[in-house]
């Protein structure tokens, strides 16, 4: 019999099928402190926590029986993932329960700003019968973006077909095939910026996507556009958005999210008569608190019953014989994966992972969910972890293949990613070489020897004389200091590659003056 503790308020309905598993016992004691959980959890096999249980090293210590801790909910800020994963304690969360609520709450901002109802609603009960300023526009046959294609931004898609829009899909693992598949186009962030009447974004907030609509951007819209966001505050940048408001650019916005939350009261969206706000209730509704609990329900009841289990947010138990071998080839793995996708410039279909030498003879697909992982965070930040990253990348449409080989190029061993897209691919090669450590030994088909780390200046160029040191006296002259450089090249005065690590990064300035000069085809910043 396996015993479950909810330590949180979980509603009984979102976990009945713990209460009548027969093979189940759920005990709910909500409101204890660290000293008194402490007590208890030696006697439980399972431990369901929402946000207010801080789950710590200390309580996990204790746990001697605690196979998996289920989060009715998508963040884990308040569990201890290094301690879990140490004591080989299973951590879940439940990351698909409130898509439905976020979608449908960004459609009530679509039409609460499409028809000013909340400025309506406001002067009306004052006593004012206006309906002259309140002039709204209809959402049929106009131009919807959609900034994320993933879950949330899919069944938004859905609903506004039958609202007669159409649809431009932005996403960095959006194919042709699949948006024709969803009966959208696929464009990009600034097709959408030109081109729509509503923009929604549903992406998660990483270095790629904060500030993705910013001045630039609202610089192409054309007037009248409205924004909405219900995803996360950050993507757009907020004083941009007012000064393209005040401008006339944007028509009006609704905002459930901010940069910081809750916002200061002096905050310009809670004053301003054309931003429509609401204090981050996507996930509030109570089909969403439940289908949480029924997510975490399902999961923890097939992680004790020995099933497959797929919304883990820690490294599973790997054996030690195994984890050995892989150990010292897991963040090679990962910045193989990070530095190829900021590579690539388009929406990637399959995923290639070739192993050669002595890794050929171990089980790899521990190291490579993390090399995938390094593939996805680039996009998808902490929503991919080592456990769903294959289930994620399989979800997106990506294709996954694992190869084994016996040809190592003359390494010891060898790891090879390739990314194919729908025009081509890229390639990079890793290894581990005694006394250097990890070691990137090609990119595409030029041999180099690179060290993955630091930050990076990827440049194409064509093999003419002069080129290097006009990099160099470019970067000089601008205060980019060059730490180390490569260059790969097949023939001479042919195509080749030039990777210089930098001391810092340099300006959007530089990158121009980069990508200005002749001989140069383009210029990219890595950071690993």
């Amino acid at each position: 019999m396996f015993k479950v503790l909810v330590s949180d308020p979980i509603s009984d309905l979102g976990i009945q099928k713990l209460f009548d598993a027969s093979d189940v016992t759920v005990i709910k004691e909500t409101g204890l402190s660290e000293d008194e959980l402490i007590q208890i959890i030696s006697d439980f096999d399972a431990l369901l926590v929402r946000s207010q249980t801080k789950v710590t090293r200390r309580i996990m210590e204790a746990a001697s029986k605690l196979k998996v801790i289920g989060r009715a909910g998508v963040g884990v800020d308040n569990i201890d993932l290094e301690a879990a994963t140490q004591r080989g304690i299973i951590v879940i969360n439940a990351p698909d329960g409130n898509t439905i609520s976020t979608c449908e709450h960004t459609f009530a901002m679509m039409m609460a700003v499409a028809r000013n109802i909340p400025q309506g609603y406001k002067k009306t009960i004052s006593g004012e019968w206006d309906r002259k300023s309140f002039v709204g526009v209809e959402l049929n046959n106009k131009v919807l973006g959609i900034i994320g294609m993933g879950r949330i931004g899919t069944e938004v898609a859905e609903r506004a077909k039958a609202f007669n829009m159409k649809i431009i899909g932005f996403d960095p693992f959006l194919t042709e095939d699949r948006a024709e598949k969803l009966g959208i186009e696929k464009g990009s962030v600034n097709d959408i910026a030109q081109k729509a009447d509503f923009i929604t974004v549903h992406t998660p907030l990483t270095k790629e996507t904060r500030h993705m609509i910013a001045r630039p951007q609202f610089e192409l819209m054309k007037k009248g556009v409205r924004i909405i966001n219900c995803a996360r505050g950050g993507i757009i940048d907020e004083n941009a958005l007012v000064e393209a408001i005040d401008q006339g650019i944007v028509s009006s916005a609704a905002f459930d999210v901010f940069e910081s939350e809750p916002p200061r009261k002096d905050h310009p969206f809670l004053n301003h008569d054309k931003i429509i706000v609401t204090p981050h209730l996507g996930a509030s509704t109570q089909e969403a608190q439940e289908n949480v609990a029924v997510d975490v329900s399902d999961e923890v009841l097939n992680i004790l019953r020995d099933k497959p289990f797929k919304n883990a947010v820690n490294m599973p138990h790997v054996p030690s014989s195994v984890l050995s071998k892989l150990q010292p080839y897991f963040e090679l793995g990962e910045r193989l994966g990070s530095f190829l996708i900021q590579l690539t410039e388009e929406s990637i279909e399959e995923i290639h992972i070739n192993f050669s030498g002595e890794l050929a003879d171990v089980d790899t697909a521990p190291l490579s969910r993390v090399i995938i992982k390094g593939v996805l965070a680039h996009y998808l930040d902490s929503e991919v972890n080592v456990v769903n990253s294959m289930h994620l990348a399989e979800a997106k449409g990506v294709r996954i293949v694992r190869q084994r080989s016996s040809s190592t190029k003359g390494f010891t061993n060898l790891i090879t990613l390739t990314l194919k897209t729908h025009n081509g691919e890229k390639t990079i090669a890793g290894t581990l070489l005694n006394g250097y450590g990890a070691r990137i030994v090609q990119i595409d088909q030029y041999p180099v020897d690179i060290s993955p780390e630091g930050i990076f200046i990827y440049i194409s160029h064509q093999d003419k004389p002069g080129a290097i040191g006009k990099i160099g006296t470019l970067l000089g002259s601008n205060e980019v200091n060059i730490a180390t450089m490569q260059v790969g090249r097949k023939i001479i005065g042919g195509d080749a590659v030039m990777i210089l690590t930098v001391d810092k990064q340099p300006s959007k300035i530089v990158k121009k003056l980069l990508t200005d000069t002749s001989e140069i085809v383009s210029a990219k910043e890595i950071i690993l």
